[in-house]
């Protein structure tokens, strides 16, 4: 298995002047990018369309599609050097590789080019953005969106990002850990999805409590479960056992949580359902992202169960009781499996557990410390500044439709065809 210092590392003991590609890991990490471009494109548009009207699908798929493309001009321009340049204070990435300049023929600490490195952390960046969608559906202008996640990617993401993965202060200094995101892009994205969501106030129609299109939904985490081999196995960036062994730990936490998340329903509400099976299966997914590189199988078996038990009752209390109009529950699956996961992560990278072991000088007390300062750290710097960003967006362009524009649905309000697309 993959070491802790070793996954995401850009610190690593390689002498970059002799570092050579590797066509295997070029390979790995080119279609792992592929592969979480369509987890995000189409398994989270099917995810959390079929929770919703079908009057405002449309406007979903549109405002994903048009995430993807502002992130990744974003991420080109300024986000990858703010969160992968050259390292100064820890608290943010040099400005050397503005506009993707100046790039290396291999990326420190890896056997890849660092095309493919930025590439990969592009559709991450991506993804992660893409994540806040479900909080706002059904009722969020489309400007206010591309502006608010291209200049969250940048404020928000890239520091974070750094901070954990680009050899800033929360891994370089308090040893930290993230393996796949789940605090770099599970925690921002689910913490900001829930300032979003109480900043842009409540539905004017009531929240469903059952999906719409429970096939679509069912459909999208397919997608997502396939895709987070993906974004699991490419983020040890090397093909070899540790990408291996990350995709198994996801596959049996995502497997786990899904039939606990049946249980659940079964006690709760005396049978389970379509939509428990996909929301148990994304949950386990999130929860073992910080951690899969670093345990055993069968931890990730009990961190699925765990991820079942804390979701479910945070889901149908949001979802049921405080009504935020966040009805794929954002906040619910990523932002407490995020940081359910991160936490947990000190316990079972336990030798003892089958986990890879501590860093020197590190036992499971001190990594609980590093890894509950960096959620709240994370957690902290994403809500202050995914609401000034909504604020200070919103005062160009209004958050929130009009109340006729929501009950017509956003598919015909926002985007309804044109006349020359009708003739």
């Amino acid at each position: 298995m993959l070491l802790p210092a070793l996954a995401h590392a850009q610190d690593t003991a390689v002498d970059a002047a002799d570092a050579v590609s590797d066509s295997g890991d070029t390979a790995l990490i080119l279609v792992a990018a592929a592969g979480v471009l369509v987890m995000t494109l189409a398994g989270l548009g099917l995810f959390y369309g079929g929770r919703m009207a079908q009057r405002n699908l449309l406007s979903l798929l549109v405002q994903i599609g048009g995430i993807v493309a502002a992130v990744s001009l974003a991420w080109i321009a300024v986000g990858y050097t703010l969160a992968f340049g050259a390292v100064g204070s820890g608290w943010i990435g040099g400005g050397n590789a503005w506009m993707l300049i100046a790039l290396g023929d291999v990326r420190d600490g890896t056997t890849i080019p660092e095309s493919g490195f930025a590439l990969f952390e592009m559709t991450i960046a991506a993804f992660a953005a893409a994540l806040m969608a479900g909080a706002w559906a059904q009722r969020a202008r489309f400007g206010w969106v591309i502006g608010f996640t291209a200049l969250w990617s940048v404020v928000v993401y890239a520091p974070v990002a750094h901070w954990l993965w680009g050899g800033g202060w929360l891994s370089a200094k308090l040893g930290a850990l993230d393996f796949a995101g789940g605090l770099v892009v599970q925690t921002t994205a689910g913490v900001s999805a829930l300032v979003a969501a109480l900043l842009m106030g409540k539905r004017s129609e009531p929240d469903e409590t059952a999906p719409r299109a429970p096939g679509l939904m069912l459909l999208g985490a397919g997608v997502l479960w396939a895709g987070w081999f993906a974004l699991a196995g490419g983020s040890a960036l090397v093909a070899g056992d540790g990408a291996a062994s990350a995709i198994i730990a996801a596959h049996a936490a995502a497997a786990s949580a899904a039939l606990s998340w049946l249980a659940c329903e079964r006690i709760a509400v005396g049978k389970p359902t379509a939509t428990g099976f996909a929301t148990g299966a994304v949950a386990g997914l999130v929860t073992a992202s910080p951690a899969a590189g670093y345990i055993s199988p069968g931890a990730a078996m009990v961190l699925g169960v765990i991820a079942a038990a804390v979701c479910y009752p945070a889901a149908r209390l949001i979802g049921r009781r405080l009504h935020l109009g966040d009805t794929p529950n954002v906040f619910a699956i990523s932002g407490i499996g995020g940081i359910t996961g991160s936490l947990l992560l000190a316990v079972f990278l336990s030798p003892a557990l089958g986990g890879t072991g501590y860093a020197p000088g590190m036992g499971m007390a001190g990594q609980l410390v590093a890894q509950a300062v960096a959620v709240g750290a994370v957690a902290l710097f994403a809500a202050v500044g995914s609401a000034v960003l909504a604020l200070a967006v919103s005062l160009f362009v209004p958050m929130r439709v009009s109340e006729d524009a929501e009950r017509e649905g956003l598919d015909r309000a926002s985007h309804g065809e044109s006349a020359w697309e009708r003739a």
